[in-house]
């Protein structure tokens, strides 16, 4: 019996050792305004890096000019849920918004790193095509399958 207290004991301190873990990291090139990360009704980050100790679901950010309302209405926005998948196809994802009242405002980007490098996604200009324009537009979304996956966030690339 203490055999498997002291397994069950090892055990739980080794999965607590390898907890999901992510990282959103900003890069404003702008020389102005505060990059934002709010996830539901809690600012997250204002410009630092913000770490998830478990999944981060339904996060948005964008860089606040003082034209941004609160959700990043007539900005730019990024959205990203950062998860480790549990089953094929369910991990991360994240994608850039236009979808009224959100407005092109700054040319954004964002890329996974520590799994998934190179992938993401930039907005250059009010027309860019990588971005939500209606909500049906789910193939600019970019998925990453990847355990612990970071996200970098770029502004005026």
């Amino acid at each position: 019996m203490m055999f498997k207290t002291v397994l069950v004991a090892l055990l739980a301190t080794v999965v607590g050792v390898q907890a999901e873990r992510h990282v959103v990291h900003f890069d404003n090139r702008c020389g102005f305004g505060t990059p934002t990360l709010i996830q539901g009704s809690r600012v997250l980050s204002t410009g630092g890096d913000y770490v998830s100790n478990g999944p981060l679901r339904g996060a948005i950010a964008y860089l606040q000019t003082g034209k941004c309302g609160f959700n990043g209405d007539g900005c730019t926005l990024i959205e990203t849920t950062l998860v480790n998948p549990t089953s094929p196809g369910a991990g991360s994802s994240s994608d850039i918004s236009l979808i009224p009242p959100h407005a092109f405002s700054v040319t954004s980007g964002f890329g996974y790193y520590n799994g998934c490098d190179g992938a993401g996604a930039d907005c250059n200009n009010a027309n860019c095509p990588q971005a939500f324009r209606t909500p049906t537009d789910t193939w600019v979304q970019v998925q990453c399958q990847a355990n612990d996956v970071n996200l970098a966030i770029t502004f005026c690339l």
